[in-house]
């Protein structure tokens, strides 16, 4: 009872917070078919910002910590990223009415990260006090990747199949450098390069810090008005994507939940690097997937898999996901 109290006190909690308000705010400003549009530019330049700044702190955690603690995570992220592709072609790819193509993009995308969602997660912990590996942010691209390159790969080789006896060859080298060449896992990374091979610790205080939830509040605006958008195709799609958009993130945030546990145990991972792990798992890729989901899998309807994980998962994941991650984390960890 006590932690069903814990859960509803931070769900609350959540729904008050900046970061979910502006979420809210852009999904009502959509739904009164408001005229505000913010351009394409300044959204990407907010992804931007955001990443460079995880990615930068990241650097610098990496460069001051010692890299075997960091290898089993990594792991676990990598296999994470996998099995939700795989589970998603297990389940939501057998339901009726449901084409195949779609689904494994769909199942790209949860498998995937979402730099908005990461983003919160780190903040939310900051709030709480939750100590956490600085690192662990730059455990993205190791889910992020195989996910992508798992979802293209399984959809080539069903397209593949289909034609009248073609055989299921696919190029991996292609679609790895696709996924690296992408503008959000691009930033990414050069921001962790530069921040193990520089010294950005006073541009990172003077500028990116006080900078970081001014871009996060509206990059969550945006998302916002988008997911209402979305919400309004994928009900012309499947109602399948809904239930597996909700439940999802749910899901997924537990296995992640369970793995950092494990990891843990074995190399004293702490508990809020054990949350965190649990949110990269339970969201879905807003930034680096759809684009390159469009490219690798030109076949499948962005209805389906961007309405899915912009317009359904990323609320759960924030709403309901993180609150439920800490209360769980409360509940293994004591508080």
């Amino acid at each position: 009872m006590e932690a069903l109290l814990g859960f509803f006190e931070r769900f609350i909690v959540q729904i008050q917070s900046p970061t979910l308000a502006f979420l809210l705010a852009g999904m009502m400003v959509a739904a009164f078919n408001s005229k505000l549009r913010i351009p394409d530019a300044i959204y990407e330049f907010c992804v931007y910002m955001l990443l460079m700044r995880i990615g930068l702190t990241a650097g610098v955690a990496i460069r001051e910590a010692n890299i075997v603690e960091m290898l089993l995570p990594a792991v676990f992220c990598a296999v994470l990223g996998i099995g939700i592709v795989l589970l998603g072609s297990l389940t939501l790819a057998r339901l009726p009415g449901i084409r195949k193509d779609d689904a494994f993009a769909t199942a790209g995308l949860f498998g995937a990260v979402s730099g908005s969602t990461l983003v919160a997660g780190m903040l939310i912990l900051d709030e709480e006090g939750i100590y956490y590996e600085a690192w662990v942010p730059a455990l993205y691209p190791f889910m992020d990747i195989p996910a992508l390159i798992t979802a293209i790969v399984l959809a080539n080789f069903y397209l593949n199949k289909q034609k009248a006896g073609a055989d299921a060859k696919v190029a991996l080298w292609p679609i790895i450098k696709d996924c690296l060449q992408g503008s959000a896992l691009t930033v990414m990374i050069m921001g962790v390069v530069l921040g193990l091979a520089t010294r950005p610790e006073r541009i990172i205080e003077e500028f990116y810090d006080p900078l970081f939830r001014g871009f996060l509040s509206l990059l969550m605006l945006i998302l916002g008005m988008d997911a209402y958008r979305r919400l309004k195709e994928l009900a012309r799609v499947a109602h399948w994507y809904t239930a597996y958009a909700f439940l999802g993130p749910l899901v997924h945030g537990l296995f992640g939940f369970g793995l950092g546990y494990v990891a843990h145990l074995l190399v004293d991972l702490s508990p809020g690097g054990v949350i965190m792990l649990a949110i990269l798992a339970a969201s879905n890729s807003d930034i680096s997937g759809p684009p390159t989901l469009r490219a690798g899998i030109p076949t499948a309807n962005p209805s389906a898999y961007i309405g899915a994980s912009t317009g359904v998962g990323t609320p759960v994941a924030l709403v309901i996901g993180i609150p439920l991650y800490l209360t769980l984390g409360q509940m293994v960890f004591g508080s």
